[in-house]
């Protein structure tokens, strides 16, 4: 006798789709932190082009595949709001290579470089997150859990120092202006690594 999982598969392809997501993500955010050390020329963008393709044929797929499949490993509720967090990662990241590389001349002796390292690695972690979701370990999600909480916490501290070299003074109007603009863009979109680890970790805790 066929048991219903044989018949309608085992919905496993989700985490695949879940993984696809958040690599792209995460490369998006690599090649943010790549442009960022490299400051002497005009920023290419076809690299977050690519990410934000990436993640959109991912969210697309997960979308079709809610729709055809009839056994999830998850609540598709839970699917549905992991792959949207996911999405607005790159989406994030895009805003701010698109608008940096209109900007970059203003932009001289700003250094972005740190704060993208951290979105880097928060994305990171967004990314091992994801794939311990088929694990349902509990013990090991919370400590990716804790650690993307500590990158968070790191990066509401840059931006403290960030606000008090804009109200030093120091600083052309134009400048002030970009640089408050550019690092809230970065700080959300750590934000955004945030809350796909919080999605995450809720999916597990549910589930374990």
């Amino acid at each position: 006798m066929f048991s219903l999982q044989t018949i309608f598969g085992s919905g496993q392809q989700f985490y695949g789709l879940l993984d696809e997501a958040a690599a792209a993500a995460h490369d998006s955010a690599k090649a943010l932190h790549a442009m960022m050390k490299v400051t002497d020329r005009q920023p290419a963008l076809d690299e977050f082009k690519l990410a934000r393709t990436r993640e959109r044929a991912a969210s697309e797929k997960i979308g079709k595949a809610l729709v055809d499949s009839f056994i999830t490993p998850i609540e598709r509720e839970d699917i549905e709001a992991l792959g949207s967090a996911l999405y607005k990662i790159p989406k994030q990241i895009e805003k701010f290579a698109d608008r940096y590389s209109l900007a970059i001349k203003h932009l001289e002796g700003i250094d972005f470089a740190p704060r993208a390292a951290m979105l880097e690695q928060a994305s990171g972690v967004v990314v091992e997150m994801v794939s311990e979701l088929r694990h349902l370990n509990i013990d090991r999600m919370t400590a990716l859990n804790e650690k993307l909480r500590a990158l968070e916490n790191e990066a509401d501290r840059l931006m403290l120092e960030l606000y008090r070299d804009i109200y030093s003074g120091k600083l052309e109007p134009l400048q002030m202006f970009l640089l408050k603009e550019f690092f809230e863009i970065l700080e959300k979109a750590i934000d955004r690594c945030r809350e796909a680890g919080v999605v995450a970790y809720q999916i597990v805790l549910k589930n374990s």
